[in-house]
């Protein structure tokens, strides 16, 4: 109200609802789908008002959120472990590689050198070979073909898919792959910059809004806008299918 901004501005800029932007104004936290899209809406609106994202997140969790909500924190244990052998005084030097270690990598290094030399001594032997038995094989597989039906084409056997996200704006993903693997383990990804390619049988994917496209096969596909959570299962055969809010996947 301060900056004269329209409600249909913010929502056509942050991709959020307009009625779950009067939800955050109002504080009315039983409008809106939970705690997790709760912090993902408040960053995105307060980037959009220009405010501070962090301190409306963190106000958010120590005065409505419950501890059983929302999704588990990324834990950076690098620098602990680092520091875990330091004193007060001062710090313990790294031991170097035994001497196992050392002869184990010796060993591996001569025997790649000896495979690569016998690749290229066998391989200038059977280039003659290779020749003379290209014609035959031509002529083998021409009459082959011959009595293969129209009918009967060779179809891919491969049911391998590969996927990639590029958000257009701040949206929440967790992407599962094979095996339950976490591929996107719940995070808010921000514009500007495409996923890894990944590659599975089946995604299970829950999207917070449809501020993102999605490139499965090497084809770009879009997010149509919805009031709630986006879920899709994925596979080669049945191409992008829609979970219900029930079997979408939640990284928690």
């Amino acid at each position: 109200m301060r900056e004269r901004i329209d409600v249909s501005e913010i929502e056509a800029k942050t991709k959020i609802r307009a009625k779950y932007l009067r939800a955050l104004e109002n504080e009315e936290w039983g409008l809106l789908p939970g705690p997790t899209f709760v912090k993902s809406f408040l960053r995105t609106y307060a980037q959009a008002l220009g405010l501070d994202s962090k301190a409306l997140v963190e106000e958010y969790r120590l005065h409505h959120e419950k501890p059983s909500d929302g999704m588990p924190e990324p834990i950076v244990a690098g620098s602990a472990r680092r520091n875990s052998g330091r004193g007060r005084g001062g710090t313990r030097p790294a031991p170097g590689p035994s001497r196992g270690y050392m002869a184990a990598v010796g060993a591996i290094v001569a025997i790649i050198v000896v495979l690569i030399v016998l690749l290229v001594a066998g391989g200038s032997s059977t280039d003659n070979g290779a020749k003379k038995s290209s014609a035959s094989a031509k002529t083998k597989h021409a009459a082959k073909h011959k009595h293969t039906s129209a009918g009967s084409r060779a179809r891919p056997t491969s049911d391998i898919v590969s996927l990639s996200l590029t958000p257009t704006a701040a949206v929440y993903v967790c992407l599962i792959g094979d095996d339950g693997r976490k591929l996107i383990p719940g995070e808010e990804l921000q514009p500007g910059h495409s996923t890894a390619t990944f590659h599975a049988k089946r995604f299970e994917l829950t999207l917070g809004n449809n501020a993102v496209t999605l490139d499965i096969d090497g084809k770009p596909r879009t997010v149509p806008a919805s009031a709630s959570a986006i879920g899709y299962s994925i596979t080669k055969a049945r191409g992008r299918h829609i979970l219900p809010a029930s079997q979408q996947p939640t990284c928690q």
